[in-house]
């Protein structure tokens, strides 16, 4: 199977002949998978070289003329190392773009922790008016790609990972999907933890939902499937543990509820490793899951927390 980055340049290939509004800025990373492209559009195919900062504003200015940019490099060097051009080039000078990352949290651990960005979700949080799409599946990925693309002039952040599920499932830009369904308590499964989740749940009475949209939270998914008496929530996500929880309690404010989230830990794993190490030290293969999710359950139950 190919990896969610490996749709990124075929994509945009096809998105840059197709309309003329579309741009993309890189800095180093991808270059080469756009060679092509940059030789057919190399007013809208721009390599910055590397300079994070300048991606982000090049990308702004682009958008102020009426363009349409792509931004791409590593997360760690799209949201957290060009944070207040992000803030202030985009948000501040309300500027649209949509961000598409490769590598998440620890897909590469080898390149160590300037590598890593556990925190981009969290990050962006702290501004208004983002989309945020958290894809499952390379399918889920050239689906919520091109619908960022397409999405107006909003600010847009596509999270790409080595992780994922082995079948994509339908996507539509907004609303989670239920995979299964159950009466003791709900677990979201946020892009590629869907997998881990389904079979760290297999034989429990408990729904799941798969969430590839995060950014607006849909709150609404959440509350139907806790119902009007609320229920236990598990949120199980790719990045920091905790990321959604606030707007998970907001969108279950009037009705009883507890909430664990799920996710990497603030803790730093200095050694390299692999990506499947990293999983489970932080808990999130599905021995780790099962473990965490039926002791969170099993409380309730007890009457304890």
């Amino acid at each position: 199977m190919d990896t969610m980055r490996d749709r990124f340049a075929p994509v945009m290939t096809e998105l840059l002949d197709e309309d003329p509004r579309v741009a993309v800025v890189l800095a180093e990373i991808g270059r080469d998978g756009l060679a092509e492209a940059a030789r057919r559009h190399p007013d809208r195919v721009i390599n910055v070289g590397i300079r994070e900062q300048l991606l982000i504003g090049a990308g702004a200015g682009l958008a102020l003329t009426g363009l349409r940019p792509v931004l791409h490099t590593f997360g760690s060097f799209l949201v957290e190392r060009p944070f207040e051009q992000v803030k202030l080039d985009l948000g501040h000078q309300d500027a649209g773009a949509v961000l598409v990352s490769g590598l998440g949290s620890y897909d590469w651990p080898a390149g160590g922790f300037t590598h890593m960005a556990p925190g981009d979700v969290a990050l962006l949080d702290t501004l208004d008016g983002w989309t945020v799409h958290v894809p499952g599946h390379p399918d889920e990925a050239e689906a919520l790609l091109r619908h960022a693309v397409a999405a107006g002039d909003d600010k847009v952040y596509v999270r790409l990972s080595v992780q994922t599920n082995a079948e994509a499932r339908p996507v539509d830009g907004a609303r989670f999907l239920t995979v299964r369904s159950g009466g003791s308590g709900v677990v979201v499964a946020v892009g590629p933890m869907l997998d881990p989740v389904l079979d760290a749940t297999g034989g429990l009475d408990v729904t799941v939902l798969h969430a590839t949209t995060v950014r607006p939270f849909d709150g609404e998914a959440l509350r139907r499937a806790t119902g009007a008496a609320g229920a236990d929530v598990v949120l199980v996500e790719p990045y920091l543990a905790g990321t959604s929880t606030a707007a998970a309690n907001d969108a279950l404010a009037d009705v009883p509820h507890r909430i664990l989230g799920l996710g990497v830990a603030r803790r730093e794993l200095r050694r390299y490793g692999t990506m499947e190490e990293h999983i489970a030290a932080h808990g999130l293969d599905p021995h780790g899951l099962r473990r965490r999710i039926t002791r969170f359950l099993d409380g309730a139950a007890r009457g304890g927390s």
